[in-house]
């Protein structure tokens, strides 16, 4: 018999058992039911009417209302006769009441009433103990079949419960015992069931799988040895420096690069603990610091290099197995960026003197006595004045920005106005957003909006932090900029509703040359860590909260 029909022989079984008794105990319980209300509805009814005729006839004859009280029960007990000789006895009850009511002084026939009452009330008593002994054997004999069938379905019970458990407990236990013997690696082991049922053929496709694996156990081995080779070939090409740590700190393996960084050899410190190995490795002691300050200024290649360090877990079934650590080799970046930095304050020191010759020429072309000016020609001037003014701002600009490159922020720290710092960045970028038909909406939830600040400094981090809003955000979305107090300083947020930020790369998010994987991902990686220089420079602080896929708020606070 396969499994499945023993199963459905068990469970069909206690269906029966809890078919029949519930079919047994619904029909007894009906039949008392109904013996009950015959009792309660009919014969019960009786006595209370008789029992209120009785008190009303002691207030007779001077009580209008025990009439009244007499009357309303012996109708009722007309339309509640329901047992042989009742109907009769109530007529009598019903024809001395009339005469009583012709002659109400004339007390002659309350005998006669009182006799016709209790002839009633004795038919019914009588009723009641004919019922009550016929719902005492319906009890009897529902008791005696529910004894019955419980004996019976007892015995077919305990037959099941001493049999049923083997069929399924012993299968399940050679399995057990297989699978462990497997978990323990021992793969010629085999179950033997002579069952022809689903566990005989659990039992067979368990043997083919052991016997699959014995054989993989042969031929596997070389495969891993093979797959190692190839992965630490790739690891040793990498250019960036990688340390391979287990669950207990001790060195799996380094690549090329980390041997010529640390200056140690692979088979000098592999197995051994990490922190032994700090003590005497000054590289490696700062590798095993848990500060924030990543970035590293090491002596490499001949040359003062940068790296950037970065520690992965390793996990298996959400448990850490172990950690390897990136030192990722930035120092490209860093020239790119000193060369950037002093071709940007050359170019902006140059064009300051050009600008400011042009100005000057402007100022002599103004001056009526060198002559004078028609319409067309002052607003030609004009317009060369304000693009000057607009190149000397923007040259402005370049050199606030070698200085922050430079570590040299120079401030002009003064009260200024929130409110006319966010309208500037707002039409700084308005024309970006209005390609992506983006609305920039304001929440000033203060009504002191001053701040002692660098106006063209802040604006730049605002600018900054809107166009990377914008850049982010979906087409025909909208950008918040939040203006609120906050403990004595001002706080500024820019909400949008776009991509997000990865909560593993938040913490990254204002380091220099971090840019987070997007695929609009532009950029050199710079404007964050720009932007947190200049705030911080001010006595403030910048922060990012985000939710990955459904938007980020960059805020700073500047001292009110």
């Amino acid at each position: 018999m396969k499994l499945k029909a023993k199963l459905t022989v068990g469970i069909g079984f206690l269906f029966i058992v809890i078919l029949v008794f519930g079919i047994l105990g619904i029909t007894s319980i009906y039949k008392l039911r109904n013996d009950t209300d015959k009792v309660l509805t009919n014969n019960y009814e009786t006595l209370v009417y008789n029992n209120n005729m009785l008190k009303s006839l002691d207030e007779l004859p001077n009580n209008k209302i025990a009439y009244q009280d007499f009357e309303k029960n012996l109708l009722l007990q007309e339309k509640n006769i329901t047992e042989f000789g009742e109907d009769d006895a109530t007529k009598w009850l019903r024809k001395n009441f009339e005469k009583l009511k012709l002659q109400p002084n004339d007390s002659s026939n309350y005998r006669e009433i009182r006799q016709a009452i209790q002839r009633i009330n004795n038919i019914n008593q009588n009723a009641i103990l004919l019922k009550k002994d016929t719902a005492q054997s319906t009890a009897n004999n529902a008791i005696f079949w529910l004894t019955v069938v419980f004996t019976i379905l007892t015995i077919i019970a305990l037959t099941l419960t001493v049999n049923f458990p083997d069929i399924i407990a012993t299968p399940i236990k050679a399995l057990a015992e297989g699978i462990t013997a497997i978990a323990n690696k021992n793969y010629s082991n085999r179950i033997h069931l002579k069952q022809n049922d689903e566990f005989g053929d659990l039992a067979n496709a368990f043997n083919i799988m052991a016997e699959k694996l014995d054989e993989y156990e042969h031929t596997n081995l070389a495969k891993i040895k093979f797959e190692k080779s190839r992965i630490e070939t790739i690891i040793n090409q990498m250019k960036d420096g990688i340390i391979g740590l287990d669950e207990q700190k001790n060195i799996l393996f380094i690549n090329a690069v980390a041997e010529k960084m640390l200056g140690l050899k692979e088979q000098d410190i592999i197995g051994k603990y990490v922190a032994d190995i700090a003590l005497t490795n000054d590289l490696m002691r700062r590798l095993l610091q848990d500060d924030h300050r990543k970035e590293l200024k090491i002596y490499a290649d001949n040359k003062e290099s940068y790296f950037n360090k970065e520690v992965l877990s390793v996990s298996n079934d959400d448990q850490v197995i172990g950690n390897v650590i990136v030192l990722r080799n930035i120092t490209p970046f860093h020239e790119l960026n000193e060369a950037k930095t002093n071709f940007i304050a050359t170019v902006s020191h140059e064009l300051k003197t050009p600008i400011a010759s042009i100005k000057m020429s402007l100022d002599l072309l103004e001056n009526k006595q060198i002559g004078s000016l028609n319409n067309d020609q002052k607003q030609l001037i004009d317009s060369i004045k304000d693009d000057s003014n607009r190149l000397l701002k923007i040259t402005g600009e370049l050199l606030n920005l070698s200085q922050v490159e430079t570590g040299n922020i120079q401030l002009s720290l003064q009260p200024c106005s929130l409110i006319n710092i966010v309208d500037y960045a707002t039409n700084a970028v308005k024309m970006s957003a209005e390609q992506k038909k983006i609305t920039i909406k304001q929440e000033v939830a203060t009504s002191n909006v001053l701040v002692k600040a660098d106006k063209d400094k802040t604006a730049w981090v605002l600018i900054n932090l809107l166009a990377n809003a914008i850049k982010y955000s979906d087409e025909q979305s909208n950008i918040t900029i939040r203006i609120e107090h906050e403990v004595d300083n001002l706080k500024i947020s820019v909400i949008d509703k776009g991509v997000g930020i990865a909560p593993k790369y938040l913490n990254k998010i204002f380091d220099r040359y971090f840019k987070a994987p997007s695929s609009i991902s532009t950029g050199t990686g710079l404007g964050l860590a720009i932007s947190k220089e200049f705030i911080e420079a001010q006595g403030g602080t910048i922060g990012v909260k985000s939710i990955f896929g459904e938007g980020s708020c960059f805020y700073f606070l500047l001292p009110a």
